[in-house]
């Protein structure tokens, strides 16, 4: 089987993640995860935003905070955080267009409700 090779970036992100799915489990919110997720991405150094509003040109008019990005992370990494009983392909679709929309090149969905953490990740390139 070939091993799936991330940038540093993500595979710090899916470190975190599994770390945290393995300290708390798979029945919280959202919040916590995230809240969680972003404490063990600055304890190893990465530099994390959350709710981060993002704006669209729409028309050749800037429009303002149209939509909120789960997690920012070293300004390049775009992570979306789920709790659902399984991915669909609107969470893919919605990851892709927040990586277009903010011209982005990675984001990373993670559904911290998966049995395994490693099979709640998915990673999308833009």
């Amino acid at each position: 089987m070939a091993r799936i090779v991330f940038d540093p970036i993500s595979a710090r992100v899916v470190a975190g993640s599994v770390r945290v799915h393995r300290r708390v489990g798979p029945g919280l919110l959202e919040g916590a995860y995230e809240k969680c997720l972003a404490f063990e991405l600055r304890r190893v150094g990465l530099t994390v935003q959350t709710q981060v509003l993002q704006s669209i040109v729409y028309d050749g008019v800037v429009l303002e905070g149209c939509y909120r990005v789960d997690m920012l992370v070293n300004d390049e990494l775009v992570v979306e955080i789920k709790t659902v009983d399984r991915l669909l392909p609107i969470h893919h679709a919605q990851l892709l267009s927040y990586l277009r929309l903010g011209g982005y090149r990675v984001g990373l969905l993670l559904n911290f409700r998966a049995p395994r953490m490693k099979d709640g990740i998915v990673r999308i390139v833009n």
